[in-house]
């Protein structure tokens, strides 16, 4: 053992000594330097050299591969869910003081069941008929028995329910005059809300809404009504006001330019008589004509109940969703809402929603399924209000 620790140390004497020969001979100083020099930069280039060809130069198409890579890692996967459109109409909606209580109290929730404020609020646009102004102003309208009238703070309820578009033609947003209507476009428009149905002119108040979906799908709104107390409501009567079909020509005219802008088109309608699931003559007429001039689905209202659903070439008409959101109770067969949903592959579903309400809160009825079966003719459905055609 002792004799292999001098062998080791002789060594590296020696290896030092070499060292220290080299430093002297081709250092900076040395005698041989610029050979030094010249043996480092060719070691230093065989290096690169060496590195550079263990890196491959990617081709175009490995580039273009792990572009799409990272843009996949940044860009998050659309579910089929998200492809999904759904789009929400209400029945009538009147923020009465037991409503108005409600809110004030605990908020939206106190308005409508969790699995209401679901539906509203998951929709990717929701539409409700406004069956009341926006307004401190105005004077009540004479020889009315009721009337509607809303302090403009309660827009936030409507917010906060998910509304996109309000429907203005009716028979009530005119109850306090010209200058609450104004006030009612004014607070809707600050809210963030659109509407249709009434404004200042034809042209403004027979405007088509478009709205675009995640897959460039376009949605086209419009709102138009059968029922006003006096013909001075009319926008072409006296402006602002309301646009009316008891002439159908503006309408037809409307629906079938708006058809040339949208890939779906939906019209909003106030008609028929209050109070019953019978249709007047001209509903069901002006429905097919409605749907012949471009419509892809008719949503009625006014009759403060359910009335039948038709399918017409292909098409829903539902004659009348009733009540929504109004005064203390709603009884089974009194109101709800539809929702239709449009998948990635341009699918179209048809769901009613059935409602009914106690101390002035909106939930699900789920005994209106059956109920909306049984008074439509050619209309089947499901326990969970998805329609078919009998």
């Amino acid at each position: 053992m002792k004799n292999f620790f001098v062998a080791l140390l002789k060594t590296v004497l020696v290896l030092v000594i070499v060292g220290a020969v080299g430093w002297y001979a081709f250092g900076t100083y040395g005698p041989f330097a610029e050979q030094g020099q010249q043996l480092v930069s060719r070691f230093q280039k065989e290096a690169v050299a060496e590195d550079i060809v263990a890196t491959e130069i990617p081709t175009e198409e490995a580039l273009s591969e792990d572009i799409q890579q990272e843009a996949a890692e940044i860009t998050p996967e659309i579910s089929t869910e998200e492809l999904t459109t759904k789009i929400v109409f209400t029945g009538d909606v009147e923020i009465s003081e037991y409503v108005q209580s409600n809110y004030s109290a605990a908020g939206v929730d106190g308005v409508v069941s969790p699995e209401i404020k679901d539906l509203m609020t998951g929709a990717t646009f929701t539409m409700i008929n406004n069956e009341f102004c926006f307004s401190e102003r105005g004077q009540k309208a004479p020889d009315k028995q009721y009337t509607f009238r809303v302090n403009p703070s309660y827009v936030s309820m409507l917010n906060d329910m998910g509304v996109d578009i309000a429907g203005l033609a009716n028979n009530h947003v005119l109850d306090y005059g010209k200058d609450a209507l104004t006030d009612t476009f004014t607070t809707l428009t600050n809210a963030g809300i659109e509407y249709t149905g009434a404004g200042n002119s034809l042209e403004d108040a027979s405007k088509l809404i478009i709205k675009t979906d995640a897959k460039g799908r376009t949605y086209g709104f419009l709102a138009a009504s059968h029922v006003i107390p006096v013909g001075s409501w009319n926008v072409l009567n006296s402006q602002p006001g309301e646009f009316c079909f008891y002439d159908e020509t503006d309408l037809l005219n409307s629906i079938a330019a708006a058809k040339q802008q949208v890939d779906y088109l939906f019209v909003m309608v106030h008609w028929g008589v209050e109070h019953t699931t019978e249709l007047k003559d001209y509903q069901p007429n002006d429905g097919h004509k409605f749907i012949d001039a471009g419509a892809d689905a008719v949503i009625g209202m006014h009759s403060h109940c359910l009335q039948p659903v038709e399918m017409y070439n292909g098409k829903p008409i539902f004659y009348s969703l009733g009540n929504f959101i109004f005064n203390q109770t709603i009884k089974s067969g009194g109101g709800g809402a539809v929702e239709f949903a449009i998948d990635e592959n341009d699918n179209v579903t048809y769901r009613i929603v059935p409602i009914t309400a106690s101390g002035a809160c909106t939930r699900i009825d789920p005994a209106g399924y059956s109920y909306v079966e049984s008074i439509s003719n050619n209309v089947a459905v499901d326990g969970s209000g998805y329609l078919s055609v009998k």
